[in-house]
């Protein structure tokens, strides 16, 4: 990425899981040249940072203020900065902190000819019965199940509706999983917690099926991507010809019984899983399945992702972070 060596890549959401992630392989690849902005508050995100090499950190408050006469020191922004929880009930906050920055941003690259690759989720296909496609056609016709994923949605139309998409990169992350998401409570992804259930008790619950004549309990389908490829994967396409919005999944999902079972491998213990009820908040915002349709991206890398194999990706996670509390 020799074009990114003498200007500023500018990453929001820098402290977060996938964000800090992406800054250690920036790191790695040898870009220290980066501004990473977050809202810091009072949560342990910052540990995220140890370590890391940057030229300045600042609150996505000040982060406007910050832009005004640096239009030509900046390269591209990575934009993954957002609330992620998607049982945040506050509308008016999703609306102000995902849809109306994330716009905000994306005029101020526009104008200025920055890239501006942004994170999407796969929450915007909402329960999966219109598909999983990252075609620009079948944006109108998506549901998602809670507002999460509508925000995410809404900014995705707007880009579309204002004729943009060509301006820019947008990332429909699946259930990304990995290093880094310590600080992240209940949102943190199921292996946090069924390695501290496994600690605690010797078993994995699992939730029992709301849709039992489709998926047995524990067999309900989801596309799990390791966070190493998903941040390869992102900073890989800042040197590449590739706007529009891209699914970022494996395209081949796996159950969580599929999952507990290499957690289980990776803690080198014996399995033991039982069944639960689903929470009454989730009843009916649940994905049972969901999987990337990937053909698109992997034109973009000519046929080859280089994804690391499920069983493999979990066990490392397991041993070589959650166990010892390493972070990437």
């Amino acid at each position: 990425m020799e074009l990114y060596k003498d200007q500023y890549i500018v990453v929001t959401g820098a402290a977060g899981f996938i964000g800090s992630c992406v800054v250690r392989l920036l790191n790695d690849r040898g870009f220290s040249n980066l501004i990473l902005v977050d809202d810091f508050g009072s949560v342990d995100c910052w540990k995220n940072l140890i370590g890391k090499q940057y030229v300045e950190m600042i609150s996505k408050d000040e982060l406007f203020s910050w832009l005004k006469g640096k239009e030509s020191a900046i390269e591209a922004f990575i934009h993954l900065g957002a609330c992620s929880n998607t049982l945040e009930s506050s509308v008016s906050y999703l609306f102000e902190n995902n849809y109306r920055y994330s716009v905000r941003l994306a005029e101020y690259a526009i104008k200025n000819q920055h890239r501006f690759i942004y994170a999407s989720s796969a929450a915007t296909y909402g329960n999966g019965s219109r598909g999983f496609s990252d075609n620009h056609d079948a944006l109108d016709t998506l549901r998602p199940l809670n507002m999460y994923g509508y925000s995410k949605h809404m900014f995705d139309l707007w880009l579309k509706n204002q004729g943009l998409l060509g301006n820019v990169t947008g990332l429909k992350y699946f259930n990304v999983y990995g290093p880094n998401e310590y600080h992240k409570g209940r949102m943190s992804s199921a292996i946090c917690h069924f390695v501290k259930q496994i600690d605690d008790s010797g078993e994995v619950k699992l939730f029992k099926s709301s849709e039992p004549k489709i998926y047995g309990d524990g067999g309900q389908l989801r596309d799990f991507i390791y966070v190493k490829d998903v941040s390869r994967i992102t900073c890989d396409l800042l040197t590449k010809e590739a706007y529009g919005i891209y699914n970022i999944g494996t395209g081949t999902p796996h159950t969580w019984n599929d999952l507990a079972k290499a957690v289980f491998k990776g803690l080198k213990k014996p399995e033991e899983i039982r069944y639960i009820e689903m929470p009454a908040d989730l009843v009916g915002k649940y994905q049972n399945y969901t999987a990337a349709e990937m053909d698109k991206l992997s034109a973009v890398f000519g046929g080859d992702l280089g994804i690391t194999p499920f069983e493999q990706a979990v066990v490392d996670y397991v041993e070589h972070y959650l166990v010892p509390n390493h972070y990437l």
